[in-house]
């Protein structure tokens, strides 16, 4: 299980890490975004310097529209455990995004008034 923290507005962000064709592992801030039916979106800029498998360009469907983008083979870290994942990218990520894919296999515990926010 791991802590995440909530910003000024209430969003959601958990710690992971990425890690790099060449193994690098890179600790970054991933907003947890429910709206997201991908596993991890990512800005083509960040992508970049991961070197990850390019697989394939496909259609999205975002919250502005339908949307074309390259998804890749990339590799993750999220509560010590490493898994591969299908990641798109596009300039129109401003951040790393976790999305809905997660809660099908861990638990999200939101709890405002007491300030709690964990996955796993």
């Amino acid at each position: 299980m791991i802590q995440g923290e909530f910003d000024e507005i209430g969003q959601l962000f958990f710690e992971i890490e990425l890690i790099a064709a060449n193994g690098e592992k890179l600790p970054v801030t991933a907003l947890l975004d429910t709206g997201s039916t991908e596993w991890l979106a990512i800005n083509d800029q960040d992508l970049e310097a991961l070197e990850w498998s390019l697989l394939s360009g496909r259609n999205i469907v975002t919250g502005m529209g339908e949307a074309s983008f390259n998804s890749y083979s990339g590799k993750v870290v999220l509560d010590t455990q490493e898994f591969t994942v299908e990641a798109v990218a596009g300039s129109e990520f401003p951040e790393i995004i976790l999305g809905l894919p997660w809660l099908r296999t861990r638990r999200l515990v939101v709890d405002f008034p007491e300030r709690l926010l964990t996955l796993g």
